[in-house]
């Protein structure tokens, strides 16, 4: 197991947490152009030293299918996916769009589609200008100097470099000894010990941790799924950023514990992961067959589309096993 107390004091100078006031968003310890959190933990040698212990026998991929009806996020009134066709064959011989003639257009068949949808739909990485306090994201950005009308032009997600790392699967269902954690269920800290001590696995500072609260099974029954989600609470966030992970991810479509219980906070978990200890969130990650092979370290891979200014992208995770050597 990890606790703050394995963390090297050098180590802690670079963990935002460790300095974090409660409320209140962090300066970063990487600087005040820094727009990537604890991302910046991530080298060359510790990126090489993963990739170089992969034992390429099978690969575990974290990301769920986009489909129209999937469960996603809309409360607020957020848009659905969605996905048209606005090129078919026979469409394109009635129509000629290109002039290229009947003939052509009937020897060549061509298709295409469009698609819409929330930036925080489906398996997707929240960046670091999604949450934060008072009008102020991290590392002092704030919405009126650097959110314009087509998004922020700090901290976005084509700021976020491809995440290479040591990843850690926490199976809290499992320790609980059930198959998915009630709803509303909050995930402390001595949950997340419990978890590591039963698996026999650590947290290291640089690591991809992963949760599973076995919410996954639910998928695709949207309601079921979303609403009263178990996740983590503010103390296993709290728990984890201080033992130094890069980015904090769930099966779930909010990673926290839902309803918030906090009366003066809704989102507890995103706004202190995001603001004050700068570490990135991703959601709705497929963790089950992970969980089934009780793979529980592994290199970690994942690249977000790169949007400009966006507050989440869609991400596709893969999870490597280790050699056992």
């Amino acid at each position: 197991m990890c606790s703050s107390s394995n963390v090297s004091g050098f180590e802690k100078e670079k963990i935002a947490a460790f300095n974090a006031k409660f409320r209140e968003v962090s300066k970063s310890p990487f600087g005040e152009s820094d727009q990537i959190g604890m991302l910046n933990l991530m080298t060359s040698d510790s990126m090489r030293r993963i990739l170089s212990e992969i034992d390429g026998h099978k690969v575990f991929d974290l990301a769920v299918d986009y489909f129209i009806g999937m469960p996603s996020w809309v409360a607020s009134g957020e848009p659905t996916y969605q996905i048209n066709v606005i090129r078919a064959p026979r469409g394109s011989i009635v129509d000629n769009y290109m002039g290229a003639g009947r003939d052509q257009n009937e020897l060549v068949g061509s298709c295409g589609e469009s698609i819409s949808m929330y930036t925080h739909c489906g398996t997707h990485i929240d960046t670091l200008c999604h949450f934060g306090y008072r009008g102020r994201m991290w590392n002092g950005f704030s919405a009126d100097e650097y959110l314009g009308n087509r998004g922020w032009t700090v901290l976005g997600a084509e700021k976020h470099p491809p995440i290479i790392s040591r990843g850690v699967l926490i199976d809290i269902a499992a320790a609980a000894r059930t198959d998915v954690l009630p709803g509303g269920h909050g995930v402390g800290a001595d949950e997340i010990k419990e978890a590591l001590q039963r698996q026999g696995t650590e947290v290291r500072t640089g690591d991809v941790v992963l949760l599973r609260t076995g919410r996954q099974q639910l998928w695709p029954d949207a309601q079921a799924y979303i609403d009263n989600s178990p996740g983590l609470n503010r103390e296993g966030a709290e728990y984890l950023a201080k033992a130094g992970a890069i980015t904090i991810g769930a099966d779930t479509v909010g990673l926290e514990q839902g309803p918030s219980a906090d009366p003066e906070n809704a989102t507890p978990v995103h706004t202190y992961l995001l603001a004050e200890a700068g570490v990135p969130i991703m959601e709705v990650l497929n963790l089950e067959e992970l969980a089934a092979d009780s793979i529980y370290e592994f290199a970690f891979v994942g690249a977000c589309l790169r949007l400009s200014g966006a507050t989440g992208s869609p991400i596709r995770p893969i999870a490597f096993p280790l050699r056992k050597d």
